[in-house]
């Protein structure tokens, strides 16, 4: 199964999701067929002023024939009746009196059957041809619901991708390039997710970046993030796909004080075929991230992976503590990092926003990674970053596997996310 159909798969599995808002926003303000209408009913027969039902009026008699009586052919040109010959006798005379010698006698004309008319009122049948009755026998899909597109329904789709996590300023933005010109207009469920959708990839094409691999070595890449975001598995797959290209990657555990934390990078080191540098419990996460730039130095590694402890945006001392992790790193190589990853789970909904905006001041962050989209049906949140902030986006993960982490592709992700 290719990745953006996991995507498809698990994004779309709750009833909250984006399409099928939309299917019910539609099939709200669609009209109603009439009763009856719909499937050929017949109407109720008529009743008197006593409430009793009226005698049908008299059918009319049906017309003699239903098709048109084809024109007859031109009578030919009477022929004289050959005689009619006597009737014969018990003993043939040898030649019919008044007979010419050596004449043969004409045979007597049968009248031809006429062909019965046609009943009174009787349907001629017409057998469908060699394509009809092919497809004769399938019936035509039911017209999908329409609803007109007015301020009312706006408001609702609005209100859908606000419920999405997609944000009042990005959801109004949205909403207004949708109508515009459009007003009045009677749409489908499906034409309105083909509108968002194109919308949704208009937003998100301009931040779908991968991961950018300069010449510098070792080129540092520092990831951070909150408590929970799946920082350590995201490194762990990131390492992976980065040696399956051919690059020489090193990994430092800099997480020292969640229990077991370097024990789980460890694993994921193993899994990539990757090398894994630890500190001891409670030991200064600035000092492993120097140590570390100083043997993936000496070993000519490409890229040095550095893992940071998960922290609260609103936690000043920690933040405090990352900051200072960044300035250790710079007396080593003053342009590094070259690229710090925020990793977002997509379950926090809006805020991600907050965490953007924090993070953005302390660490300089150069590119997000959203993961846990397998977890919630309101991935919106991610267009709302993408609007507001226009941080590259250079992956998304939907699952726990190695591979279920990979580029950002817009209009797949457009598509999965609206239900198409």
């Amino acid at each position: 199964m290719s990745f953006f159909s996991k995507l498809r798969e698990r994004l779309t599995k709750s009833s909250s999701k984006i399409g099928q808002g939309l299917d019910d926003l539609v099939a709200e303000g669609s009209p109603e067929p009439e009763r009856g209408a719909e499937h050929g009913a017949p109407d109720a027969p008529p009743q008197d002023d006593a409430g009793r039902s009226a005698p049908p009026p008299p059918t009319p008699e049906p017309p003699e024939a239903v098709l048109p009586t084809p024109e007859p052919p031109r009578p030919a040109p009477p022929r004289p009746e050959p005689p009619k010959p006597e009737p014969p006798k018990p003993e043939p005379p040898a030649a019919p009196l008044g007979a010419r010698p050596g004449a043969t006698p004409q045979p007597i004309p049968m009248p031809s059957a006429a062909p019965e008319p046609p009943a009174a009122g009787a349907e001629t049948e017409k057998r469908p041809g060699f394509m009809g009755r092919i497809f004769g026998g399938k019936q035509a899909a039911p017209a999908e619901p329409r609803r007109e597109l007015d301020d009312e329904m706006l408001e609702d789709l609005e209100d859908t991708l606000v419920a999405a996590d997609m944000g009042v300023d990005t959801a109004l933005r949205v909403t207004a390039n949708i109508a515009e010109g459009r007003m009045g207009r009677r749409v489908s469920a499906t034409e309105l997710k083909t509108l968002l959708s194109n919308e949704i990839t208009r937003i998100m094409t301009p931040v779908a970046k991968p991961l950018p691999i300069y010449p510098k070595t070792p080129q540092v890449v520092l990831v951070v993030g909150v408590n929970g975001s799946g920082k350590t598995t995201t490194i762990g797959k990131l390492a992976s796909q980065f040696k399956a290209a051919g690059k020489h990657v090193v990994i430092a555990a800099g997480d020292t004080f969640r229990a077991a934390a370097v024990e789980q990078l460890q694993v994921w080191g193993q899994r990539a075929g990757v090398p894994v540098m630890t500190a001891p419990e409670g030991s200064d996460p600035a000092s492993l991230a120097f140590d570390a730039m100083t043997k993936a130095e000496a070993e000519g590694a490409d890229l040095l992976m550095i893992d940071t402890a998960g922290r609260l945006q609103n936690r000043a001392d920690l933040m405090e503590e990352l900051a200072k992790i960044v300035r250790v790193i710079r007396k080593k190589d003053p342009s590094a990092p070259h690229n710090t990853l925020l990793v977002l789970d997509a379950t926090t909904g809006q805020n991600a926003l907050s965490q953007v905006e924090t993070f953005r001041k302390l660490a300089d962050v150069s590119g997000l990674v959203m993961t846990k989209l397998d977890g919630t049906a309101r991935g919106g949140v991610l267009v709302a970053l993408a609007d507001r902030f226009g941080l590259p986006i250079h992956a998304i993960g939907v699952g726990e596997q190695i591979d279920d982490l990979d580029a950002f592709e817009p209009e797949e992700f457009a598509r999965a996310l609206v239900g198409l």
